[in-house]
């Protein structure tokens, strides 16, 4: 796989993206448990959901009409570029 540099540069430009995208490399989670792990407000959390998933890096494992109980997972690119963003050291935590 081609490392794509621009999705790459679009998780770390922000702290939020690259902690929900760090939490959800562990397993999948509801946007109330991410931010319980990672220690940030739950808007913060539902914009970088939105952002990675608009992406492609996050996908929601429920129906779209579900409200309450929302699980979101990794995919294989989302897998993929948070392996490369480790293997290159690039969080800012």
């Amino acid at each position: 796989m081609t490392p794509d540099w621009d999705v790459v540069g679009h998780v770390i430009s922000s702290r939020h993206r690259t902690l929900v995208l760090g939490r959800l490399a562990d397993s999948p989670a509801t946007p109330t448990q991410i931010a319980a792990d990672v220690d940030i407000a739950s808007t913060h959390v539902s914009r970088a959901l939105n952002s990675l998933r608009e992406r492609g890096l996050v996908e929601l494992l429920v129906p779209e009409d579900r409200r309450k109980g929302r699980v979101y997972g990794i995919t294989t690119e989302g897998s993929d570029t948070w392996e490369l963003i480790q293997r290159k050291g690039l969080t800012k935590e």
